[in-house]
């Protein structure tokens, strides 16, 4: 392998102060160029430990997982090219992925040429407790249904992936809530991008309540949104 391409990570966190600084301190520092971490309105603070443990911090007031992302990829397409990523990660701030698992992640874009990497946490070990019964069903749903339209084989719709970025930028994301890695993975089918998935760890948040299994509200709706944004791509 030659050498790492300019890598940023991009976090978006919602009142994660306890656990961010873990999520931060634990990615290889040796491999990435920035983080860049995606406030989504928190009332802790959650700003000002990522900004300690050095990070880029973006404000975007107006709540939804989608809308956090969105605001780092705007900050992202508003750097000078010459500063911009080749590859961007996108892992979340509850410490549930293992960050350290960063240069697995990565590796198939770097050795494989490969456009879009997802740490599947079905193929490598989860936490008994880590997640829901609802949200496990909606995860094999999901790439069941992508599997059945498009016939790309996926086992998860984990958080914790690699996407090179003019890829991500050719996808014209939208969704601003719950869609969003369904999206991606469907909008990657639709291009006939090249995808792969590796296995991960996954466990329990470190702190905090999760935003989608923490309530019922929270799972049902998610849900529903990830089938909903399936079936709106494809018709």
């Amino acid at each position: 392998m030659g050498p790492i391409p300019r890598i940023y990570v991009l976090i978006p966190a919602w009142n994660e102060e306890k656990s961010l600084p873990l999520v931060i301190n634990g990615l290889p520092a040796n491999w990435i160029k920035k983080v860049v971490v995606c406030d989504n309105g928190s009332t802790d603070q959650t700003a000002e430990v990522a900004k300690a443990a050095g990070a880029v911090v973006i404000h975007q007031p107006e709540r939804g997982y989608g809308n956090a992302c969105l605001a780092g990829m705007r900050y992202l397409e508003q750097l000078p090219s010459s500063e911009q990523p080749e590859i961007v990660v996108f892992i979340d701030g509850d410490f549930s992925d293992y960050p350290e698992e960063l240069p697995k992640v990565v590796a198939p874009v770097l050795n494989d040429k490969m456009d879009l990497v997802i740490g599947s946490r079905m193929l490598g070990g989860m936490d008994a407790d880590a997640m829901t019964m609802p949200q496990r069903f909606g995860n094999w749903l999901a790439p069941a249904l992508i599997r059945l339209i498009y016939g790309y084989r996926f086992s998860d719709l984990g958080p914790f992936r690699a996407i090179r970025w003019e890829a991500l930028k050719a996808m014209r994301m939208v969704d601003r809530n719950y869609g969003w890695t369904v999206e991606m993975q469907v909008k990657a089918a639709k291009m006939q991008l090249s995808c792969t998935e590796v296995p991960v760890q996954y466990r329990k948040r470190a702190a905090g309540q999760s935003k989608v299994s923490g309530t019922i509200k929270g799972t049902i709706l998610a849900g529903w949104k990830i089938i909903t944004t399936i079936l709106k791509l494809v018709f």
